[in-house]
């Protein structure tokens, strides 16, 4: 069993509600790590450690600070194995998985690094007697709060942008992977001065206690209805609010395109992680003229994929996903493969097929997080994309195409922060995701994270008069 602590001012200390949290394996339903709750005190602690930390922090010189940005990812990089385990234990990502998404995280440690030093504003046009500059500069205390499902990956960018742009930290990391959070910190803190960067533990009710505190920019990536709560505290507190929630993001697969090349990204989409990525694909709308092919070759794919899975992270999600599932066959949906909750322990779904779905059931119109593939059929790519546009959400799609004339028709046209021609996934290292709707605000990745860390001000700058 995982003892887990919090971090403030330099000092480790247990949380002070008496609240005593468990996480259980879900592959074994074995207990794997324990934590006691932050109370109020403890957040206020941690950002009024934050707080006094801050300015000497901000003075310290942005190369100084991409230097100890750097320390910090040779020490995720070291503990990589530890971390990866740790991840398993508590979400069950596998553990080779698991790695890949640590080194991941160090990556992005790395990449603001060297992003942070070289940030700059810019002078605009003046007179002769004048300059005007835009300088950035750290927002103060930055409250980041993470997600369980990439645990180390997600955290690292927010940190680690945060950070080398001279903000100082209160980090709380998901109630479902404490231990890998704390273990994370644990890595990165020595590198940084006390009070820089702080952890504080537990559920929504520490959360909201944070997101309520008086920090300057709350982030956060995890589920639409808390960054929806985030907004309304940060609306009260003045705090700038970074949100990248939920998503149910599309896949268009259109005529022409070979339909077994295409059921293997689509299945990547779905299933990978168990699809409990930010960015799956939960909702596929496959052109007539390719449908039955597709629908084989995807049910192949599952096939394939059943051995490969992790669990889910919890029976509730679990529950959750088996009832779209259960729901949408009610509803008229057929099940082509999975579909069914296996017995004996763990949290375990397997990749499931759906076709014959519309887009009145839930499975097509709310976030499922877990490995289920619906499939529509569209007589026509516009009544692809016009569905694929239908929704509450906006994160990311992804088009399956050889019409260049339907790639600028689907990235001009679709209503979401990231647009994926002929594949599921990929993109550059520095590329920034903008959502919109209710899965968020501001961007997420990329050197523009950088600008959403800092503030801008607007100096006009003149030489005092002769004679003084």
């Amino acid at each position: 069993m995982f003892d887990v602590t919090q971090l403030i001012a330099g000092a480790r200390r247990p949380g002070g509600s008496g609240r005593e949290l468990t996480v259980i394996n879900p592959s074994d339903d074995q207990p794997v790590s324990r934590v006691v709750a932050s109370d109020e005190a403890d957040v206020h602690a941690a950002v009024v450690a934050a707080r006094e930390a801050a300015a000497a922090w901000a003075r310290t010189a942005p190369a100084a600070r991409g230097a100890a940005l750097h320390a910090a990812a040779g020490a995720v990089e070291a503990g990589a194995d530890d971390l990866a385990r740790l991840i398993s234990a508590e979400m069950g990502k596998p553990v080779a998985d698991a790695r890949d998404s640590v080194l991941a995280g160090a990556g992005a440690l790395r990449q603001y690094a060297e992003l942070g030093p070289v940030h700059r504003g810019r002078t605009l046009a003046g007179n002769n007697e004048a300059i005007d500059l835009m300088a950035y500069g750290p927002r103060g205390v930055v409250a980041a709060i993470t997600p369980w499902n990439d645990p180390v990956a997600v955290a690292c960018g927010l940190l680690g942008a945060a950070l080398v742009t001279g903000n100082t930290v209160v980090h709380k990391p998901s109630e479902r992977t404490p231990a890998t959070g704390h273990h994370l910190v644990e890595l990165l803190a020595p590198h940084f001065p006390p009070g820089v960067l702080n952890l504080v533990n537990g559920d929504g009710t520490t959360g909201a206690l944070l997101s309520n505190a008086p920090v300057d920019v709350v982030a956060h990536v995890g589920s639409t209805a808390t960054g929806r709560a985030i907004a309304a505290a940060c609306a009260r507190t003045g705090a700038k609010a970074l949100l990248e929630n939920g998503g149910k993001d599309p896949l268009l697969v259109d005529a022409g395109v070979d339909p077994v090349w295409a059921a293997g990204q689509a299945a990547l989409g779905a299933f990978a992680n168990s699809g409990q990525i930010c960015v799956a694909v939960e909702r596929i709308y496959v052109h007539a003229s390719v449908a039955d092919a597709f629908l084989d070759a995807l049910v192949t794919e599952a096939d394939a994929w059943e051995s490969r899975l992790g669990p889910l992270v919890d029976r509730r999600l679990r529950d959750a996903v088996d009832e779209q599932v259960q729901q949408a066959v009610k509803d008229g949906a057929t099940v082509l493969r999975g579909g069914t909750v296996p017995g004996g322990p763990g949290a375990f779904y397997p990749p499931t097929v759906l076709s014959g779905c519309t887009d009145a059931m839930t499975v097509l119109r709310e976030e499922t997080f877990g490995p289920v593939a619906p499939v529509a059929v569209v007589d026509s790519f516009e009544e692809g994309l016009r569905r694929a546009a239908d929704s509450d959400y906006g994160l990311a799609a992804s088009v399956l195409t050889g019409s260049m004339s339907h790639a600028q028709q689907a990235w001009r046209t679709l209503p979401a922060g990231t647009i994926k021609i002929n594949a599921v996934f990929g993109g550059a290292p520095g590329g920034a995701a903008h959502p919109r709707r209710l899965s968020g605000q501001g961007f997420g990745y990329g050197p523009e994270l950088l600008d959403e860390m800092t503030a801008t001000k607007a100096v006009h700058l003149e030489a005092p008069p002769s004679g003084w």
